[in-house]
């Protein structure tokens, strides 16, 4: 199997519910992070298309599982984001559910793209993401996002912080510092990505 080519990434649909989701097939890999730790720009630097996931100034805009093709097999998965978001409790734990069943239920999610800001790792809404990853032992990439808000130095020790306390997790998980705004990293997540697509 080729590698995808994530610049031909395009809008496939919008999901509500897991009944609306294409046939659970082919390999998929989802997305996520809090409301502001810049998801949607990380999805646009991948891609290469300032267009294909929308940047909003107000967190928590992604409501739905937004769904982008890469080519007939090979999917990405926009979870909603939240912790920031500015919604009812209803609508939180109604995202909370469908994100629980979907980590669960889908069979072809290979793995799990995990989003933080670099000057505030591991939040609550992190920790859950990385606990239901493990009872689902699915792998896990994390991106410390806007390391170019830090220095290099910090940055670094901001990653080598996270692997440390992530180390007594069983399931697989990488971590790298990413600048979604700069370019930094994309080719290490592509990497990561062609592993998941073609293994």
């Amino acid at each position: 199997m080729n590698n995808p080519n994530y610049q031909k990434a395009f809008f496939l649909l919008s999901v509500a519910d897991l009944s609306q989701l294409p046939p659970d097939e082919g390999r998929e890999v989802a997305i996520i992070g809090r409301s502001n730790a810049g998801k949607s720009s990380v999805l646009n630097q991948l891609t290469q298309n300032k267009k294909l996931a929308r940047v909003s100034k107000t967190p928590g805009r992604t409501q739905l599982i937004n769904l982008f093709g890469l080519d007939d097999t090979c999917r990405l998965a926009d979870l909603p984001g939240y912790g920031y978001a500015k919604v009812p409790p209803a609508m939180k734990r109604k995202w909370q559910i469908l994100l629980d069943n979907y980590l669960r239920s889908r069979e072809c999610l290979q793995g799990l793209i995990l989003v933080m800001d670099i000057r505030h790792p591991l939040k609550e809404f992190d920790q859950k993401m990385l606990e239901w990853s493990q009872q689902c032992d699915l792998p896990v990439h994390i991106l410390l996002n806007k390391c170019d808000k830090l220095t290099q130095s910090a940055a670094s020790k901001t990653v080598r912080e996270v692997k440390t306390a992530l180390k007594n997790f069983t399931n697989e998980i990488h971590v790298q510092a990413f600048s979604a705004s700069k370019g930094k990293g994309v080719k290490e997540l592509r990497a990561c990505l062609d592993g998941w697509f073609t293994s």
